[in-house]
């Protein structure tokens, strides 16, 4: 993408992440990236520095961190109309779901040169919230005991601070479950483990749940598409669940409409035949899963079931008013309670940022969206059909102008590999729409102290390339430099760390 005034809001992890931070900026800062930073203190307050960047018009909003991250900042920049910020992601976090759908790495360093090297993509965001309440209501006879039941419906109000929006992937039942008991700073410390750990602790607890499902007509409930007795419930916009297994094979994050997912109630036998599917064939077994797509669907399952969005557990009474809240807690069995989710598919609601390199698996329809891209080895060879010309020209000189012009380049190389600063490569991207633009993020070492101190290289047309034999190469050539391979550099380097590169022997 070309330069940006962005705003990198970061989930520090206990300040696991905070330490990535230098290599992070400093190739946005080779980018050209005007980059503002925020830090987030306590729960909730990066869907609140999504929304503030997002209404100052920042054109680019980045989380760093993962999945429950990048949630809180779609439901900020969301918040905010979700029309002139592009969302971003430098993966750090513990499953990392999306970086995995559009195949970012998961190594900061190279996820921000993937960054760099994205375009703006529009696609649909998954919209929840809580239609109606079903509550029972107990009628009294004439001697004051109960006569009977009957239901009663209430209008529940949106409350506008709770998380409505999903990139991802929306759950009813077991999931949520866990992931609503899963220790912060265990994962932070033991990664996924955290998560099973709250699985092993929640399967006990479990049961089948009743479900009805129905396309949504209106404020009313129109087709039935199923009804019965559910263990899970997933409600996709992509495919990957838990970045194991794809729930929702068949989704695309640009059909206007949600994939659903119904893990069916069975016996012993069948849940046996479920978790064998899930881990060995990473997708349901078809004998009790159930599929259904809608643009507007109503889902109803009782009071107690949790919901979790894109990975994160959001609590049933963050989607109620506080008379809505009152009334819930004076029921005695809230399991009698039926909640009736509304589900819409927000076509085009969002851009995200895409790697160019990424091949638009989840795009239905990826004909002119992506931006055409230089072909690197034609380049390479446009530019070795140059060097052969200008060599060519060289031989025809005198031979004492070309043995001193030889002479003079053996010692620049040589002044070069002893004066130059020595960095070694971490990534290398192509910087899109401009004309043989690249970085190379990297480290030096501080000559006066000997501490490591990230670097990135801008290189451009006017940056010769010479090997160390003497010879130049094509610009094209530094795509190919190695993770690890070392690379002798002079330019000025500034104070953020990014050098304009004149020459680069390696």
């Amino acid at each position: 993408m070309r330069e940006k005034k962005a705003c990198l809001i970061i989930n520090s992890r206990g300040g696991q992440n905070i330490a990535k931070l230098p290599d992070i900026t400093t190739v946005l800062a080779a980018a050209g990236w005007d980059t503002d930073i925020a830090i987030k203190e306590y729960g909730g307050h990066t869907m609140e520095l999504a929304n503030e960047a997002a209404e100052k018009n920042y054109e680019l909003v980045i989380g760093f961190g993962g999945d429950g991250t990048l949630s809180q900042i779609v439901n900020g920049v969301m918040n905010a109309g979700g029309q002139h910020s592009t969302v971003g992601l430098i993966p750090g976090g513990t499953a990392n779901v999306w970086a995995s759908e559009i195949g970012l790495p998961t190594d900061p360093i190279k996820a921000v040169l993937a960054l760099v090297n994205s375009e703006p993509r529009k696609v649909d965001i998954g919209h929840v919230e809580v239609e109606s309440l079903t509550f029972p209501e107990t009628r009294q006879n004439g001697q004051g005991q109960p006569g009977g039941n009957k239901s009663q419906k209430k209008k529940a109000k949106s409350n506008s601070k709770a998380k409505h929006h999903f990139l991802l992937m929306a759950g009813l039942g077991l999931d949520a479950a866990v992931m609503g008991h899963v220790s912060k700073p265990l994962k932070y410390r033991i990664g996924p483990l955290a998560v099973g750990l709250s699985a092993a602790k929640e399967l006990p607890t479990q049961h089948q749940f009743p479900l009805e499902i129905h396309i949504a007509n209106g404020s009313r409930k129109g087709e039935a598409l199923w009804k019965g007795e559910a263990l899970q419930v997933v409600v996709g916009n992509t495919r990957r669940y838990a970045d194991i297994v794809e729930m929702t094979p068949n989704a695309h994050i640009d059909d206007g409409v949600l994939d659903v997912c119904v893990i069916t109630a069975g016996d012993p036998l069948t849940t046996l035949q479920q978790v064998a599917s899930l881990l060995l064939r990473r997708k349901p077994d078809n004998l009790t899963s159930e599929y259904f797509h809608g643009a507007h669907l109503t889902i109803t399952v009782p009071a107690t079931i949790d919901l979790q969005l894109d990975g994160s557990a959001v609590k049933l009474n963050d989607y109620l008013s506080k008379s809505d809240r009152k009334a819930l807690e004076q029921v005695e069995n809230k399991e009698q309670v039926m909640v009736n989710y509304r589900f819409d598919a927000q076509p085009s609601a969002l851009r995200v940022a895409i790697p160019y390199t990424y091949d638009d698996a989840l795009f239905e329809d990826s004909a002119g969206k992506k931006q055409e891209q230089h072909d690197p080895a034609q380049e390479e060879r446009r530019q070795s059909a140059e060097n052969t010309s200008r060599d060519k020209d060289q031989q025809d000189q005198p031979g004492v102008g070309e043995r001193q012009e030889s002479q003079q380049s053996s010692e620049h190389l040589d002044a070069l590999l002893q004066n130059g600063r020595k960095v070694v490569v971490a990534g290398v991207t192509r910087v899109p729409d401009k004309k043989l633009r690249y970085i190379v993020a990297g480290s030096t070492t501080k000559r006066s102290t000997g501490e490591a101190k990230p670097v990135a290289l801008r290189i451009d047309d006017n940056t010769t390339i010479v090997r160390r034999t003497g010879e130049t190469a094509p610009l094209a050539v530094i795509q190919k430099l190695p993770e690890g391979g070392e690379v002798f550099v002079e330019g000025k380097l500034n104070k953020r760390g990014v050098i304009r590169a004149k020459h680069i022997v390696f």
